[in-house]
């Protein structure tokens, strides 16, 4: 079986600094790519909790990996990391590895509803078991909502030419595949360069549909509160949505210190062997001991002329047009869809 690619492997290494007789969090399980780095640099007495909500993958990394004791697999939503972690008995680990958003399985594989280039139904979901899909959403959400999720999720500056054509065309007919939506978006935008006319519409579904931001930003206070002092938070973004809400979460922390100033991207070489790595963006942070003085002023010191500290993922700026002028706006992305009890998992 040919397994997903693990993005910037070495650069996780690195920046997570696995040992032997640690404990560490894969998260974002996947194939088990970045999990078979943490088993092989863990060795020969270190341990991963493998957390994977696609029972696909999560088959896929236990084929690969099942042989090794020391990985024990998870069929949750890493939302639930600190209870997945209380039901294992453990109170604190070395190391927690989030490599957010989808993978290139969900990509290749057409009938799992991800990709506009492939026809197959209209799902986007990585766990099956869950009610929503992004049918669901494109042939019953009212029209305000609907330009919303291309706004703020898709960061779609057209996202009302969008949603006229999506309105109109459901009328008459439900949509029921990708490249039928897909179809739609591009006549109703029509080209742009290079990209794709359909990719932020359906980035902002599949966000909705998995509920990724509310995820991310569910998780990341349960990782820092996980980590033991001198722990290792690392987290691989590919959009901004997703990199800024990791980008102010960090600064708003006094326990966590940042490892690098700026984001960690691929290498040009990895780009180039690996194209849909190219928008990979890595942050990590290591846990401080508060209880050691120094150590305190130090952190405190770091985030002292930080100003205010932000809510993590609190507000995402777009555009919105409203009649012919263009004006700027903020809008809470855990409050678009508030009414929509879809989107909250368990």
């Amino acid at each position: 079986m040919a397994y997903h690619e693990p993005v910037m492997l070495a650069e996780v290494r690195e920046a997570m600094q696995p040992r032997s007789g640690g404990v560490y969090v894969d998260a974002t399980l996947g194939h088990g790519g970045h999990t078979a780095m943490l088993l092989e640099a863990s060795a020969p007495n270190g341990r991963v909790i493998g957390i994977e909500r696609d029972v696909r993958n999560l088959e896929s990394a236990r084929e690969r990996l099942g042989h090794d004791a020391r990985v024990t697999f998870v069929h949750r939503d890493y939302r639930s990391l600190a209870k997945i972690l209380d039901e294992q008995g453990i109170h604190a680990v070395d190391g927690i590895l989030l490599d957010v958003g989808f993978s290139s399985a969900h990509v290749d594989d057409a009938s799992r509803g991800f990709s506009f280039q492939q026809e197959g139904p209209l799902d986007m979901r990585y766990d099956q078991s869950q009610p929503l899909t992004a049918a669901t959403i494109v042939n019953t959400w009212p029209e305000d909502e609907l330009t919303r999720i291309f706004l703020v999720y898709g960061e779609e500056p057209k996202a009302r030419h969008i949603t006229r054509a999506i309105l109109e065309r459901r009328a008459t007919q439900p949509f029921a595949t990708t490249t039928d939506l897909a179809n739609v978006v591009a006549a109703a935008l029509g080209r742009r360069g290079k990209l794709h006319p359909a990719t932020r519409a359906f980035q902002a579904l599949r966000i909705v549909v998995n509920g990724e931001l509310d995820a991310l930003e569910a998780v990341l206070p349960q990782a820092a509160a996980s980590l033991k002092p001198g722990g290792r938070l690392c987290v691989i973004t590919f959009h901004s949505l997703e990199d800024r809400i990791v980008k102010r979460f960090l600064r708003a922390q006094t326990e966590l210190s940042p490892l690098t100033k700026r984001p960690v991207v691929p290498t040009a070489t990895e780009a180039v062997q690996n194209p849909r790595a190219r928008s990979a963006k890595l942050r990590a942070a290591q846990k401080q001991n508060t209880n050691d003085p120094y150590a305190r002023s130090l952190v405190h010191g770091a985030h002292a002329t930080s100003g205010t500290r932000s809510r993590i993922g609190s507000r995402v700026e777009h555009r919105v047009l409203r009649g012919d002028a263009l004006v700027r706006c903020r809008l809470r992305a855990s409050d678009v869809f508030r009414n929509h009890a879809g989107l909250r998992h368990a």
